[in-house]
């Protein structure tokens, strides 16, 4: 079995403040142990589960956040970027199952820890064939265009709610409750660790359908300013929909999440 862990930073055990997660700030360097940890566990539990490969994808800003000298060696880690897939390198027909970890709700969600959607400057909201999701949606689409099912889920409670709505019966594992935007009631990381191995392992067990679109898919974004939407306007084959909203169609979702990614 061969599993693709797509680690985000925000729903780490721990995370509250942009602080934690932002390079150059004195909490970062920590709260990168905290992340390669909250992985390792997610592996082990991977391999525990049967899985006889697996790669990690460093999915949170630069991409270059997972200390590989503290990786499980059993895994190995796609790290830097750009990537044409970016938060979803390594997805192929030939991974059987997908882990997010340390995932966030989609921007707007209430009571959700560093909500936002892919960029919090540049990035209002996301539909995908009218339906509106978050980073978690939109990767679990272009794993199912790829006939793969992502199995589990990180983070705090929001994005599990947000998860198991779109996703069905997956596993999960709340790290954390959101008190507002930058505040939480964190579980001890040695307790998240903990949850994660076991989910991890259950995961590896799950029959869940993969998020599949039906295809042609319709992209819509809306973006903060006018401004953002004038510029996603420049991409190819993308309408402009009002003053801050844009649509790009594309035959397969490969080419609308890269075509997502140019708009934004």
């Amino acid at each position: 079995m061969k599993v693709l862990i797509s680690a985000d930073m925000e729903g780490i055990s721990g995370v509250v403040a942009s602080e934690h997660v932002s390079p150059g700030h004195a909490e970062y360097a920590r709260f990168r142990r905290l992340m390669t940890a909250d992985v390792n566990a997610a592996i082990e539990g991977a391999l525990a589960g049967g899985a006889d490969e697996i790669i990690v994808n460093d999915s949170h800003a630069l991409m270059t956040n997972i200390l590989i000298e503290e990786l499980n060696p059993a895994a190995e880690l796609i790290s830097g970027s750009p990537k044409p897939f970016g938060m979803m390198q390594g997805i192929a027909p030939d991974i059987d199952l997908v882990f997010f970890v340390g995932y966030h709700a989609a921007s707007g969600t209430g009571e959700a820890v560093l909500e936002h959607t892919w960029s919090g400057r540049h990035l209002f909201s996301l539909q995908l064939n009218g339906i509106q999701v978050g980073e978690t949606g939109l990767n679990a689409a272009l794993a199912g265009a790829h006939d793969v099912p992502v199995v589990l889920v990180t983070g705090d409670q929001a994005v599990v709610g947000e998860a198991t709505s779109l996703l069905g019966e997956i596993e999960t594992v709340q790290v954390k409750e959101g008190i507002t935007r930058t505040a939480a009631r964190c579980l001890h990381p040695q307790v998240a660790h903990e949850r994660i191995r076991a989910a991890a392992q259950r995961a590896m067990s799950r029959s869940v359908e993969p998020f599949a679109l039906q295809e042609p898919v319709t992209v819509r974004v809306t973006f903060p300013r006018s401004l953002n939407a004038a510029m996603a306007e420049l991409v190819p084959g993308s309408t402009r929909v009002d003053g801050r909203t844009v649509e790009w169609m594309g035959e397969e979702m490969p080419d609308v999440y890269k075509a997502f990614r140019a708009m934004v």
